[in-house]
């Protein structure tokens, strides 16, 4: 992986960990990734955690309309979100469009990893 790419991954990387939405398992592979001083060797592992840890928008859908997300969100907040859900699939979304979600794809894109 040449200077240029690790540098534009670093910095997606660090958007994502900036992320509240961005769940643990990701967070944890994003910080194994930044500190692997080889990064070719941890990119696999990383690409893999990227693609299990970006929600479709089915999975938003269902999310945004379960009780879980009310006791998370408020019953407000899950309405609020599941109404967006529904926009941006209506829009064409395959993928939620939350913060981490949107820097988890933008580093798989530059690794052309989608």
């Amino acid at each position: 992986m040449d200077a240029k790419t690790i540098e534009a991954v670093t910095a997606k990387t660090n958007d994502l960990l900036a992320a509240p939405s961005c769940n643990p398992k990701l967070k944890a592979a994003a910080e194994k990734w930044l500190a692997a001083a080889d990064k070719d060797a941890e990119t696999p592992a990383y690409i893999d955690a990227l693609k299990n840890g970006v929600a479709t928008i089915d999975e938003l859908l269902a999310f945004a309309g379960s009780d879980h997300a009310k006791k998370i969100l408020g019953e407000e907040g899950a309405k609020g979100l599941l109404a967006h859900a529904k926009d941006i699939q209506a829009k064409g979304a395959k993928y939620c469009d939350c913060p981490a979600c949107t820097a988890a794809l933008a580093i798989l894109d530059i690794l052309h990893a989608i």
